[in-house]
């Protein structure tokens, strides 16, 4: 397919770029079909679906777990546990509490 490109007109040039583009992205679709297709397949000889051999589904970001503890002067003041203590934490159990003494 031979386009002589230098007797188009600017717009005949700038529709050629948007079917190219679109014709790119749609091979791009159907070729990474395919290789989803032939991985599910090569996973399935195995006895595996593609997911268990990726790790799964991915995990929500964002999801908060539930609080455990409570701050007794401030029940606004939570924490679940996880990562760095805050500082409320770690007074109190400065001042003598356990993390018991905080369990919601």
């Amino acid at each position: 397919m031979a386009v002589n490109l230098d007797k188009m007109s600017k717009d005949e040039l700038k529709k050629l770029i948007k079917d190219a583009e679109k014709a790119l992205k749609s091979l791009e679709t159907r070729r990474l079909a395919e290789a989803k297709k032939a991985a599910e397949t090569a996973a399935k000889e195995y006895g595996f679906s593609l997911d268990e051999l990726l790790g799964g589904s991915p995990k929500k970001k964002g999801a908060k777990s539930a609080p455990k503890y409570a701050n007794p002067a401030d029940a606004s003041q939570t924490w679940t546990g996880r990562g760095r203590k805050p500082n409320w934490v770690n007074d109190a159990l400065k001042s003598g509490k356990s993390l018991d003494d905080l369990a919601i």
